[in-house]
């Protein structure tokens, strides 16, 4: 155990416990060490050397959080204006999804469908019923094409496909 109280931790103390449990974006830190009462230069100068020894990158952040948010059936929109928020800037967000694309890419069409079926039993009988298809796939970030694929094929037999 530490000698060191949590009154008198540093901001590498603290953003390395926070760092321990999972990826941070570099804003995320800030705000948090912020929130914890350190002050804003000694925040930035640790938040650089942290980046420079690897501890903290936007860009592992970037990529980690593209595929946690893939696994629960989202969209790449939402994905897009999650990062933005957590100040990931456009370059690497455009670089994380560049490399889910490397790794086979994400069928976005396909995770719509899956979304759907899973939330869904069928397309629904009545307009209002689509409309709340629509709505709940528009809400996970799929864009229009995606929304209306998946309310086509999200309930077609798999073994009809091959």
């Amino acid at each position: 155990m530490s000698t060191t109280s949590p009154d008198d931790a540093t901001p590498r103390d603290d953003a390395l416990r926070l760092l321990a449990r999972r990826e941070y974006s570099r804003t995320e830190l800030e705000g948090r060490l912020a929130a914890k009462g350190h002050e804003k230069s000694a925040i930035a100068e640790c938040l650089d050397v942290l980046a420079e020894q690897g501890l903290q990158s936007d860009a592992r952040f970037a990529e980690s959080f593209l595929r946690s948010r893939i696994q629960r059936g989202q969209g790449p929109l939402k994905i897009h204006q999650e990062l933005a928020r957590r100040g990931i800037e456009r370059e690497l967000v455009r670089s994380a999804f560049s490399e889910q694309e490397g790794q086979g890419g994400v069928d976005w069409f396909a995770l719509a469908c899956e979304a759907l079926a899973r939330r869904f039993s069928g397309p629904g009988d009545t307009p209002r019923e689509r409309a709340r298809r629509e709505r709940f796939l528009a809400g996970r970030g799929f864009d229009f094409d995606q929304v209306r694929h998946a309310l086509a094929h999200a309930w077609d037999d798999p073994s009809a496909q091959d």
